[in-house]
């Protein structure tokens, strides 16, 4: 069974190119370029109303090859005759209305069903939203079957294990196409560092993490097994480059540039009004404004890249299970600001296990017999599980429904009018679409589940659980709290390893043994896969690294005055953008480094309590 895993954040390179005409210089060849295009138009049963709908648009058709003109004729059958009011006469900005066309090609081109089909669909989008029409009339919710999975139990340790086992069959898909802006952080999302004791980015981790499973796979298959996992990575006009720089910067940190592939999302026109008038850009009046669609075109530039037919206790689920589709979710408290997974039932039969936004959850419960809404149960939460959207795919019957839809999601339109009568816009809006969106088009036989894992482990990583880390033999102190850009916040010992070291329950079980324990100020970094720990009683800070042959063995009291938290001004322009986001930084007062470049045995120098065999 072949998985593909999809992710949300917060590429072969898949663009859409497009090729410019030749054009001979137009003083030398005005007189046979309109000879030639009037008969062209012949063909093309240009409607003598395109003198009187579009005067600006006629006078400067000679200017077109055949294929704009098509376009052209296209845009009058939309009624979008309006782009072409202040189309200046022949002679004047001619480039600009040739460039006009090589964006509408753009834009027709990478929508399926090109603009008829984008306005046709808005238009009826907009109806919809203008009536106020509920998008899940005649449906009743009810809780999905799925699977809830408590860390370090042992229903959870045998998931990890049998998702381990099938990870070399999986492909994992990350959604990058957006800027840190809301952040206050300028840069890709994916260049931010996950934790601020090691400086390492999400990227990094995120292909650090695969390689891991990749290797833990392998070693489980036996046999010579030499399987490369691959990343695809969906980027945008806003993050392509600099997503490409950043691999190539660091030798893509350690995977394959094989495996890696970026696929580049294009953007959709903007709408002006409930027509579904296409909006000029404010400063060019020879171009659309253009916005993202949204993450749900992963699936349609997945199955247009061809890459289809070229987490592990999640990923055990959905082996173990069989499903074709298996949302990763966490405990959600009722209203809480995050979708729930839910099952929905048609009154004419037809059902569907989809994420239902937390403001339409509660409103749908009230009208299907649920009186008091979206509740906590007597387990403290909502029924509904909350979608965080890392999706597991069975690649088979995914790549079986692509091909039936190219890839094509359900659409919505969210247009924010400026008053009551719902008929003008405050600022244009577009077509969006969500990956999670994707069960929708699904049968009814489609088996699609849900697991749900403990949030700090699933949704919130840098929380940690003090009860948690004693099931794996440590004992942490209590955090202290402090405040950071106004924010209270716990702060508790930091502990970071490479995903290497450990990637499940297990592991980190079986390399730490006696009686192990960290004062609250503690902070550790594990670098390197062979490192055990034993009776090992930190006050301080210890970073440990070692090559892949060593075999490290750290033990005993370590003490040191250790790395101090400071408060930072998130307004000290003076401060990268990264560590101000954060609001404090690392002061390393002191700290014991020990790092292993090679084999070796014996007692390091100085330190007995750590032991290199």
């Amino acid at each position: 069974m072949t998985f593909i895993i999809l992710g949300l954040f917060f590429c072969t390179t898949f663009v859409v190119w497009y090729r410019q005409t030749n054009r001979p210089h137009r003083s030398a060849m005005v007189t046979p370029i309109m000879t030639s295009t009037a008969d062209e138009f012949s063909k093309l049963n240009i409607s003598a109303d395109w003198a009187s709908t579009a005067p600006n648009l006629h006078k400067n058709l000679f200017l077109l090859s055949s294929q704009q003109v098509e376009l052209a004729k296209v845009l009058i059958e939309m009624e979008q005759s309006h782009l072409f009011q202040h189309w200046a006469e022949p002679g004047v900005d001619d480039d600009e209305k040739r460039a006009f066309f090589d964006q509408i090609a753009k834009l027709n081109s990478s929508y399926p069903g090109g603009l008829t089909a984008y306005i046709n669909t808005a238009r009826k989008l907009l109806d919809d939203s203008k009536a106020g029409k509920n998008p899940y009339d005649g449906f009743t919710p009810s809780v999905p079957s799925g699977e809830v999975l408590k860390y370090g139990d042992d229903n959870f340790v045998q998931f990890e294990e049998a998702g381990i086992k099938d990870a070399r069959k999986a492909a994992f898909v990350l959604v990058a196409g957006g800027l840190g802006e809301r952040l206050g952080y300028n840069g890709i999302k994916v260049a931010l560092p996950r934790e601020t004791t090691t400086g390492t980015c999400f990227l990094q981790h995120y292909i650090e993490s695969i390689l891991a499973l990749q290797e833990a796979s392998c070693s489980l298959a036996g046999g010579g097994c030499r399987a490369d996992i691959p990343l695809a990575i969906m980027t945008s006009d806003d993050t392509h480059l600099r997503t490409l720089e950043l691999l190539e910067k660091n030798s893509y940190f350690g995977m394959k540039p094989t495996q890696v592939k970026l696929l580049k999302q294009e953007k959709v026109a903007c709408l002006d009004d409930n027509e579904a008038h296409l909006a000029l850009d404010p400063l060019n009046k020879y171009r659309i404004q253009t916005k993202p669609h949204g993450h749900g075109d992963v699936h349609s530039l997945l199955y247009s890249s061809g890459l289809l037919k070229a987490i592990p206790a999640a990923l055990g689920v959905s082996a173990t299970k069989q499903y074709h589709v298996n949302s990763l979710a966490v405990p959600r408290k009722a209203k809480e600001a995050i979708g729930g997974i839910t099952k929905l039932t048609h009154k004419d039969g037809r059902t569907m296990v989809i994420n239902v936004e937390y403001n339409q959850l509660d409103p749908l419960l009230r009208a299907s017999g649920y009186p008091d809404g979206d509740v906590n149960s007597e387990t403290g939460y909502s029924p509904f599980p909350g979608n965080i959207n890392q999706l597991i795919f069975e690649i088979g019957p995914y790549l079986e429904e692509l091909t039936k839809t190219g890839g094509a999601i359900s659409e919505f339109v969210n247009p924010k009018y400026k008053d009551a009568t719902k008929t003008a816009f405050k600022s244009s809006t577009r077509l969006e679409c969500m990956m999670q969106e994707y069960p929708k088009t699904l049968p009814p036989t489609a088996r699609v589940g849900f697991t749900v894992m403990d949030a700090w482990l699933a949704y919130a990583p840098v929380k940690n659980n003090p009860e948690d880390a004693a099931k794996a033999g440590v004992q942490i102190d209590d955090p202290v709290i402090q405040v950071f850009n106004g924010q209270e916040v716990e702060v508790w010992s930091q502990v970071v390893w490479k995903p290497k070291w450990a990637l499940t329950f297990s592991e980190v079980k079986r390399k730490v043994s006696g009686n192990c324990s960290m004062s609250q100020r503690s902070t550790m970094a594990i670098k390197g896969s062979n490192i055990a720990l034993e009776d090992l009683s930190l006050d301080g800070a210890l970073i440990v690294g070692a090559v892949d042959g060593a075999e490290v063995k750290v033990g005993g009291p370590v003490q040191n005055k250790g790395w101090t938290i400071e408060n930072v001004d998130y307004k000290d322009t003076s401060i990268p953008e990264e560590i101000r986001i954060r609001g404090f930084r690392f002061n390393k007062v002191e700290q014991l480094e020990k790092t292993y470049t090679e084999p070796v045995t014996g007692w390091p120098v100085g330190r007995p309590s750590i032991k290199v065999k």
